[in-house]
């Protein structure tokens, strides 16, 4: 039943090989179960493909099938289609296309496995790539904010530094007029004289100035802190709305590239394992010398092609023949008397009805 299986897998025809000897039943039994895995092994490699993009289990296994039903049907055609002949040259040139279908075929159905069997190495190179993600992400959103935040700390700076200035003037006022009191400045006369209310009266002037320039400066002071505190808040929002997109950042092509980077011989060796793999069956065909079953079908395809030849071939007698059999009889026709005869009555009666015709069509006319 294995057998019987297998050897539908090679593609050849079962009455006829049925027919063949049981070593030449190995032979394409062989051929057909290498089509087999290689199928299988694609249709592996496409489910773990496809899990890295679905996520899903259910359909990455149903695509997987499709997929490794699609190589199986491709490696069987281009098992079938290889015909044995005595030159070894037309049979290398006949499977060159095949051969580069199956390079390609090869280099499909690797690439995933390579994925899964460099797992660990890809997550640690996707690993390094997010943290450097992370890290131009934040410069990108930092210098979204930290602009505007300057700006609010440098407006919080001058507004403190705009206080300073005028608590240093009142200082200055209230020792000026404390100094002229005491008679160690200004008039040097001990007593609080005209210039002492003067000089009182600017300083308690500047004192109420600097009270409401505290208040002021203060309010503004805190409404910059909070417009500092709702940018640092949109700031860490922005991050952390981001960071998602980068802790995904791990599909299937982010593995592919980060593949690689991996050293390329490992991967190489790989690609080699799956193209000798998937070419396998075809060198098994070319090197293999022309068999029973090999000489059986080409004898009921020549059967075939001469029968149809020879069709062919009969149809152009017949219609050579038949051209000329009716050359003689037309030939022998032209000299017949009743037929000349017959001819001229006929048209002489044709030429006198439309003498008639002509007549009674002109007299209704006048």
């Amino acid at each position: 039943m294995l057998k019987k299986f297998f050897l539908l897998c090679s593609g050849v025809d079962l009455k006829l090989i049925d027919t063949c000897s049981n070593g030449e039943q190995n032979k394409y039994a062989g051929i057909g179960a290498t089509v087999f895995f290689t199928a299988v092994m694609a249709s592996l490699a496409a489910s773990y493909a496809l899990y890295t993009v679905f996520d899903n289990i259910y359909t990455a296994l149903f695509f997987g099938l499709v997929w490794g039903l699609l190589i199986f049907n491709l490696d069987r055609f281009i098992v079938s289609t290889i015909k044995k002949s005595n030159s070894k040259w037309k049979e290398l040139l006949q499977a060159t296309p095949r051969l580069i279908l199956a390079m390609i075929i090869a280099m499909v159905i690797s690439k995933p496995l390579e994925l899964k069997i460099f797992e660990k190495e890809i997550n640690q190179v996707i690993l390094e790539e997010k943290n450097e993600m992370t890290l131009r992400n934040k410069e990108q959103i930092a210098k979204q904010f930290e602009p505007e935040i300057a700006q609010l700390n440098n407006g919080i700076k001058a507004l403190k530094d705009e206080i300073a200035d005028k608590e240093k003037e009142v200082n200055d006022l209230y020792e000026t007029y404390i100094a002229e009191a005491e008679g160690r400045k200004g008039t040097l006369l001990l007593g609080k004289g005209p210039v002492y209310q003067e000089k009182r009266d600017k300083h308690d002037a500047a004192l109420l100035e600097l009270s409401q320039l505290k208040q002021d400066n203060n309010q503004k002071i805190l409404n910059n802190e909070a417009a500092i505190g709702q940018l640092q808040a949109d700031w860490k929002k922005a991050e952390q709305d981001t960071q998602p997109i980068i802790s995904n950042f791990d599909g299937f092509m982010a593995r592919i590239n980060a593949l690689g980077k991996l050293p390329w011989l490992p991967s190489f060796f790989i690609f080699l394992l799956f193209l000798a793999v998937e070419t396998a069956p075809i060198f098994a065909k070319l090197v293999s010398p022309k068999g029973e079953y090999d000489f059986k079908l080409e004898d009921e395809e020549t059967a075939v092609k001469t029968w149809v030849e020879q069709q062919v071939h009969q149809r152009g007698v017949l219609l050579d023949a038949d051209v000329v059999v009716n050359g003689k009889v037309y030939t022998d026709i032209q000299e017949d008397e009743d037929v000349y005869a017959y001819k001229r009555k006929v048209a002489k009666q044709m030429m006198q009805d439309q003498a008639d015709a002509f007549y009674t069509k002109q007299k209704k006319l006048l």
